[in-house]
């Protein structure tokens, strides 16, 4: 499971919103089979760490698709109280709590 950092409480950071247009579904996933809840937070819901629940499969790995426009987005997991970066991400930007988000282009 990927290393988990525990933030206190964490705010909406100061960033650029995503270009409009085009909405795309994507699919993430977070491979935590011993996870009791993994949600999905970022700026497309404004870092709400309940609205986006992920489906545990069989193989331990949480999956959720979320529409988004062409852009980037930054986004963390929460995985049972605690903040989690994809390790998958190939950029990460750092935000005002001292750790990074993470980055995902959509075309």
């Amino acid at each position: 499971m990927a290393t988990l950092e525990s933030v206190k409480k964490m705010k909406k950071p100061a960033s650029v919103p995503p270009a409009s247009g085009t909405m795309r579904d994507v699919e993430f996933s977070f491979h935590a089979p011993e996870a009791k809840q993994v949600c999905i937070a970022g700026q497309f819901n404004e870092w709400n760490t309940s609205s986006r629940p992920m489906k545990k499969g069989k193989d331990g790995t949480w999956r959720i698709k979320v529409s988004l426009c062409r852009g980037k987005h930054e986004y963390k997991y929460f995985v049972d109280g605690c903040w989690a970066s994809d390790l998958t991400s190939a950029e990460l930007v750092p935000n005002p709590f001292g750790t990074d988000n993470c980055v995902i282009a959509v075309q």
